[in-house]
């Protein structure tokens, strides 16, 4: 048993340095600018690995489990709640098409990359099912996938340093092309144009605190919000129970019906379906709910702790250089098919790389993205669009999962 500053049965002195690391961060982040060019996951990640490698904090604990356990199937719903299903072709149907097509150039990157590393890295059909679907929807997709999938800790941690580190790069990259004179002779730029014409002006101290402004919260916004999540988190896992054990799987049965019963019998894929399905039936409701995405936010700023805790440094030195080239295959393809689309079809730079980033980062580091930038009438749209990869991504990575596992 390992010996540590605090016991893993020590439940409410690890609860509190979760969620105060978690809040800290978050608070890093909107305050300081070295922190929100790093990311608050990242600072919450490395954070949670200090802790755990100096001996203060223990690497396995039943506290963790619990955040996997009840945390994660909340943050879900919770994130969900703020798309606007009839909004997203009306008002951004140019920026869904890219976006869709960039998420065909991350599945096209997973499978090479994939074939090429199989061999030499463990657990990749998982690590490849929590990738594809992160890098078409965000970190929500990858806990979900994490957990469907039961990736080993110290496999999940390595992956998200690599993830994150190659996020970090990718957006640097993305910010400086504009700048490039090579791609702005060959396509149009009018939001970039726009800005250095001097008429519009960046507001904020950081990215993340001019993303995440105040606003309205009452406690029946609260009680709904967190009420509602739970409903749908009850819901659906017990009807993707049902339907897990009367859907036969195994070795014995066809990929055909091990997908369907993958598909059908996941509680992660039946509760994005099951949100994805009231948010259609009751938009008005969802509308007049404030404060779910920062709720949801929050929650999985606790996950980035956790899946921190249980990082093997020497493990991570081990896998994640090679981990880290396959995440940079996967964004290499799908910034060239994104280019390369975006070119035939005439596509603005600008609307590109944001879906771009939004596959790979997610739609709030795209909105980021675009608020430094200054490109502020894209702000709302590629914010609609990539919440969109939160839908779809878990069925993209479960469906890459199961292909993998085959041949492993």
């Amino acid at each position: 048993m390992e010996q540590t500053l605090i016991k893993a049965d020590d439940y409410v002195t690890l609860w509190g340095i979760i969620v105060v690391w978690a809040s800290a961060s978050i608070y890093l982040e909107q305050r300081y600018s070295w922190a929100a060019k790093i990311s608050g996951a990242i600072v919450a990640l490395i954070g949670a690995i200090i802790l755990s490698n100096t001996g203060i904090i223990p690497t396995a604990s039943p506290v963790y489990d619990a955040v996997w356990t009840f945390i994660i199937p909340l943050a879900i719903p919770l994130l969900l709640f703020h798309v606007k299903i009839k909004r997203i072709w009306q008002e951004s149907g140019r920026l869904l098409i890219i976006f869709l097509i960039s998420s065909i150039g991350t599945v096209a990157g997973v499978i090479i990359s994939f074939f090429l590393l199989k061999d030499h890295i463990p657990v990749l059909d998982k690590l490849g099912a929590m990738l594809s679907a992160s890098y078409i929807g965000g970190g929500v997709n990858f806990a979900a996938m994490a957990a469907k999938f039961e990736t080993p800790g110290e496999m999940v941690s390595a992956a998200v340093v690599a993830d994150n580190l190659m996020m970090a790069i990718y957006f640097v990259v993305l910010m400086m092309v504009p700048a490039i004179g090579f791609f702005r002779r060959r396509f149009k730029t009018p939001h970039v144009d726009q800005v250095e014409s001097g008429s519009i002006g960046v507001e904020g101290k950081t990215l993340a605190e001019s993303f995440w402004k105040r606003k309205d919260i009452s406690l029946k916004d609260i009680a709904l919000s967190v009420g509602t999540a739970f409903l749908l988190v009850i819901v659906s896992f017990k009807v993707a129970e049902f339907l897990d054990s009367a859907i036969p799987s195994g070795d014995d049965v066809s990929f055909f019906i091990n997908l369907v019963n993958g598909l059908f019998g996941d509680k992660y894929l039946m509760l994005t379906t099951l949100t994805f399905l009231v948010l259609a039936m009751f938009p008005r409701y969802f509308e007049s709910i404030n404060g779910s995405q920062e709720i949801g936010t929050f929650l999985i700023y606790l996950f980035f702790v956790v899946i921190g805790i249980p990082a093997s440094i020497p493990l991570i030195i081990e896998n994640a250089p090679l981990l880290l080239v396959f995440v940079f295959i996967i964004v290499v393809v799908n910034l060239t098919v994104s280019l390369t689309a975006g070119k035939l079809l005439k596509y603005d730079l600008e609307e590109i790389l944001l879906a771009s980033n939004a596959n790979v980062g997610g739609p709030t580091t795209a909105a980021a993205m675009a608020i430094a930038k200054g490109w502020k009438d894209l702000i709302g749209p590629i914010l609609v669009v990539g919440t969109l990869g939160y839908i779809i991504g878990n069925y993209v990575g479960t469906a890459l999962g199961l292909w993998f596992s085959g041949f492993m």
